[in-house]
């Protein structure tokens, strides 16, 4: 039989009720679960809202100020900055698409690590940081060629998007500006 979501239901005093086990967890518990790759989902237990985001978000706050962060403060501004802007949503999947990319090439190098020495081959963090420090600069070169690229077509979908809106748009007056046509037309 299938296992359904694990349920996690947030109480107005902070706490985190597992129903599947029905006892409280805390969000250390829910990181594991995370690290587990279960499903579950985390709703108020009062108004049913679903909290899940907020919950890996704080998550990764907490991450964040303990230990070594990922992210560098002129990345986060950069990050609020997109909030409200049209650009948003096309970030937001950017990075999704990125980080799934990282995840596969990740899983590949551990299967071929498993092809090489055996099944019973894992890839701690000592092999891994071993791995990365004899291979880091072609690593290194790797991702930044695919930054590279990913960077040319992003600009590519940019110039692509400025010329649909400008046959779009391009025959309506947009206020405080003379269209082309009718400026000419004045000399």
């Amino acid at each position: 039989m299938a296992e359904t979501t694990r349920l996690i239901k947030k109480y107005p005093n902070r706490r985190l009720y597992d129903t599947r086990t029905s006892s409280y967890i805390t969000l250390a518990d829910v990181k594991e679960l995370v690290l587990k790759h279960e499903e579950f989902r985390v709703v108020d237990a009062k108004s049913g809202e679903d909290l899940t985001r907020n919950i890996l978000l704080q998550i990764i706050l907490e991450e964040e100020a303990g230990g070594a962060p990922m992210f560098t403060s002129d990345l986060l501004a950069q990050m609020i900055r997109f909030y409200g802007n049209a650009m948003q949503g096309m970030l937001g999947q950017y990075l999704e698409n990125n980080i799934m990319a990282f995840t596969e090439m990740q899983k590949k190098l551990q299967e071929q690590v498993k092809h090489l020495y055996g099944d019973n081959a894992t890839m701690s963090k000592d092999l891994w940081s071993q791995f990365l420090n004899f291979q880091g600069p072609v690593l290194a070169s790797m991702m930044g060629a695919y930054v590279e690229q990913s960077q040319k077509m992003f600009q590519q979908m940019q110039e692509n998007i400025q010329e649909q809106t400008k046959k779009l748009f391009g025959s309506f007056q947009m206020s405080g500006q003379t269209p082309k046509a009718t400026a000419e037309k004045k000399k």
